[in-house]
C-alpha cells in the first residue's frame, strides 16, 4: 500500500467543559426489566455534545449533537416517570438530556433529532449550575417527572418543572439578596431540600416546597494571598444524607445531614477543588483540582472504632484544570470520567482504583471528517463551517520531474453561511460534486477545474426545497455520481437524481422531484429508556454499482432499497406516478399508522425507480450498531449494460408501466459493529454470505480483538477483473491503528506453531486464550509491581504456620503447556515488534502454497483523523498497482497548538 502520510489537515479540538452519565448507579426496576443502557454525555467548548456508549470498557462515540457555538457548561440527565400499558406491564420512562451555557436558559435536547428541543421559560439571569430532583428515598422508579433547580449568577435559585414533557418556570426558591452572591453549585439532599453553594463562603439549605432557608453554613475565609471569601465550587450529598463541599481553598468539608454542623475538614494541596463525585455506597470520594490532579478520599475506621475520612491517593491526569467530573458505580462497571481544557476526557477506575489502569476517550470524531474524490485525486476535510480541498500529486510526478512540484496544493476553501456546524459532507468519485449539510440545510456545489489556474471553480446548485430546507445528518453520493442520498434530522431517507443539463453537458442539475424511502416499522419487545434515540440512522452506504442503498441505526436494524429497472435515456427524465396506480407488491409494502400522506406520489427516473428490498425483512438485527457499513467490490463480474427496459410497455390500463428487474449481483455488505463483530450479508438474498459463515468473528486475529480503540472506517483493495494476481483485502483503521484483513479467502490459518483446534465445519481458528476477569470499564489490570495502595496478596501468620491470602480473588488453574505456549508467543511478538517495526506481524502459510499474509496490524500512525483512497487513472487497469491512500494524522501536540 502506497501511503501519503499527511499532517497538514487542520482540525481544532475544543476542550471538555461538561460530562454526565445518564445514571450514577443501577436502577431499582420491576422484575424482568433490564437496566437501561448507560450513556455518557460530553459537552465541549464549541457547543457540541457527544453521546458515548461505555460498552463495558470498549468506549464508542455514538453520535454528536451540534450546538450553536456557545460553550456547554453543564449537562444533566433525567428519566421520566414509568407508565403501565393496558395489560398492566411497566413501560420504562424515557431519558431526557438538559444543558446550560452562558445564557439565562436551560436547554433540552432532542436525542433522536440531534438538536435543541426546547428552552426553559422564565425571567432570570445567567444559569451557572443546576440539578435534578432525585427519586424516592427507597431508590424506586420515579412516580412523576422530576423538577430541576438552577442557580444563577445573581444568586437567585429557580425551580423548573419538566411535567408533560415540557420545561416550564415554576417559581423562585430564593430571591436576589442585596450582596448578590453568585450561586456556584447546587444539589438536592432529599426531594424536599436543596443545598446551594455561593461565592461568599456560604452554603444554604433551602426548603424546596416553600423556599425557606433552613440553615446557612460557612466554609471559612480564604487562604493567605487569596480573596477573603472562599468560593464553594461544588456541593454533593452522600447516600446517608451527609453533605460534602469543595471550595477554592482546596479543602473538602463534611457536614452532618441532620444538624448541618461541620464534622471534618480534609485539607487540600492549595489548589482549588473544582468538582466532587462519590461512589454509590458513599465510602469513596474523588476530588478534581485546578492543577489537574484527582485526589481519592476514603472512609476509614481505626482500631478504636472511630470513623473518619482520609486521603488515599492523588495523581495528575490532566495538563490543565479538572473542570468537570461524573461517576458511575454499578454492577460490572465502576468508573470516573473527568474533563478539562486539554481536549481529552479521561476514564479512571473508581472501585478498582490502584488495581486497574485508566484510559482516555478519543478526542477525534468517530466518523472521519475526511473524504476523497478518488479519480480526481482530491482530498476534502471539514470542521465547524469550513471546507478545505487539496489536490494530491502523483508520487512519481513529484519524484521524477526536474521541476519542483508540491506534493499537495490547496485548490479550494469554502466557508458556509450557516448557523450550525457541518454535520456531514460527501464528494463524488469524479470530483465534480460536493454536498455539505447541517441540521437545518443542505448545500450542493459543482466543482470544475479552472483553465487558467490550478484552483477549482465552484458553482452552487439549486437544491429541492424538501431537501435543502430540512437539513440532514448524513449525505452520500452513489459511486456513479447519479444519485444523492440524504438522511434528514428526523431520520427519513431521501434520494435525489443528478444529471447534466440538456444542451449544456458541462453543467449539472438536481431534478426537483425527491424520492422518500420508507423505513421498516419495528416494535421492540425489550424495554429501553432511549427508544426514539436508538432508531437514529448512523450509517449509510451505496453498493459499488449504485443500485442498492442500505442504512443502519443505533439499534442495529438495517433498512435496504434497490434500484429496479435499467436506465433508459429515451424515457422521460421524471415519470410521476400516483400511489394508487403504482400497483406495488402488497407483500412488500408496509403500512405506517403515523403516515397520513395516502396520496403521495411515486417517481420513475429514466425508467428506474427505488423500491424496498424484497428481502429486507430477512436481514437480521445486529447485536450492536455498525461502525463500518461497506459493500465489497466485485473483481470478477463486469457491469451488465442493458439498453433500456425491453418488454415494458405502457397501456391504457397501465399508463405508468415500469420494470421490476432487480440489479444483478453480487451485493455483499461487509459490517463491523461497535463491539468489533464481523459480518457479511448478501443484501438481496437476506442472509449471511458463504464467506461470512466460514469466517465468523471468532476467527479474527487476537491482535485485532484486543484493540480498545474502535474502528473508524475501511478502504478496499480489490484487483480489477482480468488481473493476473487476484487480491481482496480490506484495510480497517481506528484512531491509533491500521489493520489489513485478507478477505479473499479464509482468515483462519491452516497451519502454525501454536496449539490449535479444528471446528466441526473443518475450519481452523486460533485458540482462545485464558479468559481473564472483566475490568471495571476503564483500562486493563495494572501489573502487581505498579499497583497503588493494598498489595495483591498478604501473608497471614499464626504461630509457626503461615498462609498467603490473595486479595484479588481465587487464582484459576490453567494448563501449564497452554500457558507456556502463550507466554512464548507473547515474548516472540514483543521481540518482533521491537526489532522489526512494520514487518513484526505474523505470517500464515497455507499448505502447499505460497506464503501469504492473512492479516496485519500496525500502531505506527496516530492519531488518525481519516484514511481515504486515491486512484491513478493512467494505471487503473494494472492489477499489480498498489493501493494508494492518504492517511491524515493529528498528533496530540499539533491538536493542542491548533485551537
Amino acid at each position: 500500500m502506497d501511503i501519503h502520510r499527511s499532517r497538514f489537515v487542520p482540525y481544532p479540538t475544543p476542550g471538555v467543559n461538561a460530562v454526565a452519565f445518564s445514571r450514577s448507579s443501577d436502577v431499582d426496576l420491576p422484575k424482568g426489566i433490564p437496566q437501561p443502557p448507560l450513556k455518557l454525555a460530553l459537552g465541549r467548548q464549541n457547543g457540541d455534545i457527544e453521546i458515548w456508549n461505555p460498552q463495558q470498557g470498549k468506549w464508542v462515540q455514538e453520535t454528536v449533537l451540534s450546538g450553536d457555538e456557545n460553550s456547554v457548561d453543564g449537562l444533566l440527565w433525567t428519566r421520566e416517570a414509568d407508565e403501565r400499558d393496558g395489560e398492566g406491564n411497566v413501560l420504562l420512562g424515557q431519558y431526557r438530556l438538559f444543558s446550560i451555557a452562558t445564557s439565562p436558559t436551560v436547554t433540552e435536547w432532542d436525542l433522536a433529532v440531534g438538536a435543541p428541543k426546547r428552552k426553559s421559560t422564565g425571567n432570570f439571569t445567567q444559569v451557572w449550575c443546576f440539578a435534578a430532583q432525585p427519586h424516592g428515598s427507597d431508590g424506586s422508579s420515579p412516580q412523576r417527572s422530576p423538577d430541576l433547580v438552577a442557580g444563577t449568577i445573581d444568586g437567585a435559585i429557580v425551580l423548573l418543572s419538566t411535567e408533560d414533557g415540557d420545561l416550564q418556570f415554576k417559581r423562585f426558591l430564593a430571591r436576589v439578596s442585596s450582596r448578590k452572591p453568585k450561586c456556584l453549585s447546587i444539589a438536592y439532599q432529599t426531594r424536599e431540600r436543596v443545598i446551594a453553594g455561593f461565592d461568599d463562603s456560604s452554603i444554604k439549605v433551602l426548603n424546596a416546597q416553600n423556599g425557606a432557608i433552613i440553615r446557612t453554613m460557612s466554609v471559612g475565609v480564604g487562604i493567605p494571598g487569596a480573596p477573603k471569601n472562599s468560593m464553594v465550587w461544588q456541593v454533593k450529598c452522600l447516600p446517608n444524607g451527609d453533605i460534602i463541599s469543595g471550595d477554592s481553598n482546596g479543602d473538602v468539608l463534611f457536614w452532618s445531614g441532620r444538624s448541618y454542623s461541620l464534622t471534618q475538614r480534609v485539607g487540600g494541596n492549595k489548589s482549588e477543588a473544582l468538582d466532587l463525585v462519590t461512589s454509590a455506597d458513599g465510602k469513596t470520594i474523588f476530588k478534581g483540582s485546578l492543577d489537574g490532579r484527582i485526589t481519592v478520599l476514603r472512609h476509614t475506621t481505626n482500631p478504636t472504632g472511630r470513623q473518619a475520612w482520609a486521603k488515599s491517593h492523588h495523581r495528575k491526569i490532566h495538563g490543565g484544570e479538572v473542570k468537570t467530573m461524573t461517576a458511575f458505580d454499578g454492577k460490572g462497571m465502576s468508573v470516573v470520567v473527568t474533563g478539562g481544557s486539554d481536549k481529552t476526557a479521561v476514564v479512571t477506575p473508581l472501585r478498582e482504583y490502584g488495581k486497574e489502569q485508566g484510559c482516555s476517550l478519543n478526542s477525534l470524531p468517530q466518523q472521519s471528517p475526511v473524504s476523497s474524490a478518488r479519480q480526481a485525486r482530491l482530498l476534502v476535510s471539514w470542521w465547524n463551517k469550513t471546507i478545505s480541498i487539496w489536490r494530491i500529486a502523483r508520487r512519481q510526478s513529484v519524484e521524477l520531474s526536474p521541476e519542483q512540484h508540491a506534493p499537495r496544493k490547496l485548490v479550494a476553501q469554502l466557508q458556509l453561511d450557516a448557523h450550525q456546524s457541518i454535520s456531514s459532507l460527501a464528494i463524488s468519485d469524479d470530483g465534480k460534486l460536493l454536498a455539505a449539510c447541517t441540521d437545518t440545510e443542505v448545500k450542493i456545489f459543482q466543482l470544475r477545474k479552472r483553465s487558467d489556474a490550478d484552483a477549482l471553480a465552484i458553482r452552487k446548485l439549486e437544491v429541492p426545497d424538501d431537501m435543502g430546507s430540512l437539513g440532514a445528518r448524513l449525505v452520500q453520493f452513489s459511486p456513479d455520481g447519479k444519485w444523492l442520498a440524504a438522511v434528514t434530522p428526523d431520520n427519513e431517507v431521501q434520494v435525489a437524481r443528478i444529471e447534466s443539463i440538456p444542451g449544456k453537458p458541462r453543467q449539472i442539475q438536481i431534478l426537483n422531484k425527491l424520492v422518500e424511502l420508507e423505513r421498516q416499522s419495528r416494535s421492540d419487545s425489550l424495554q429501553s429508556g432511549f427508544k426514539q434515540y436508538e432508531r437514529t440512522v448512523c450509517r449509510i452506504s451505496f453498493s459499488t454499482d449504485s443500485a442498492v442503498l442500505v442504512t443502519a441505526d443505533l439499534a442495529g436494524y438495517l433498512d435496504s432499497w434497490v434500484l429496479e429497472g435499467h436506465e433508459d435515456l429515451t424515457a422521460p427524465a421524471v415519470d410521476v406516478i400516483p400511489n394508487k396506480s403504482a400497483n406495488p407488491d402488497p407483500a412488500a409494502s408496509s403500512e405506517d399508522d403515523d403516515s397520513s400522506d395516502d396520496d403521495e406520489e411515486d417517481y420513475t427516473f429514466y425508467g428506474q425507480h427505488w423500491a424496498t428490498n424484497p428481502s429486507a425483512h430477512l436481514l437480521p438485527q445486529l447485536p450492536s450498531f455498525p461502525l463500518v457499513l461497506s459493500f465489497r467490490p466485485s473483481p470478477t463480474t463486469d457491469p451488465v449494460h442493458v439498453n433500456g427496459n425491453p418488454g415494458v410497455h405502457s397501456t391504457r390500463h397501465n399508463p405508468h408501466a415500469r420494470s421490476r428487474a432487480l440489479p444483478p449481483g453480487p451485493h455483499h455488505l461487509w459490517i463491523l459493529t461497535s463491539t468489533h463483530e464481523m459480518y457479511e450479508l448478501d443484501v438481496l438474498a437476506g442472509k449471511l454470505t458463504d464467506w461470512s459463515r466460514a469466517n465468523p468473528t471468532s476467527v479474527l486475529p487476537e491482535d485485532f480483538t484486543k484493540l480498545k480503540d474502535r474502528a473508524m472506517g475501511v478502504v478496499w483493495d480489490v484487483s480489477p477483473a482480468g488481473a493476473e494476481r487476484k487480491r481482496e483485502r480490506v484495510w480497517v483503521y481506528g484512531s491509533s491503528w491500521v489493520c489489513m484483513l485478507n478477505v479473499g479467502g479464509d482468515l483462519a490459518p491452516l497451519v502454525g506453531g501454536a496449539k490449535r483446534r479444528r471446528m466441526s465445519e473443518g475450519r481452523m481458528i486460533l485458540p482462545v486464550g485464558k479468559k481473564s476477569k472483566g475490568t471495571s470499564g476503564a483500562g486493563p489490570k495494572m501489573p502487581e509491581g505498579y499497583r497503588e495502595g493494598m498489595p495483591s496478596a498478604v501473608r497471614r501468620i499464626d504461630g509457626a504456620k503461615s498462609e498467603d491470602v490473595l486479595l484479588d480473588g481465587r487464582a484459576e488453574k490453567v494448563d501449564e503447556d497452554v500457558e507456556d505456549d502463550e507466554e512464548g508467543e507473547t515474548r516472540l511478538r514483543l521481540m518482533r515488534m521491537e526489532s522489526g517495526g512494520e514487518d513484526s506481524q505474523q505470517l500464515v502459510t497455507a499448505e502447499g502454497g505460497k506464503a501469504e499474509r492473512k492479516w496485519w496490524v500496525t500502531f505506527k500512525y496516530r492519531y488518525i483523523l481519516g484514511m481515504v483512497p486515491l486512484a491513478d487513472v493512467e494505471e487503473a487497469e494494472d492489477g499489480e498497482k498498489a493501493l494508494e491512500v492518504v492517511l491524515v494524522e493529528r498528533p496530540l501536540w499539533e491538536a493542542e497548538e491548533t485551537k
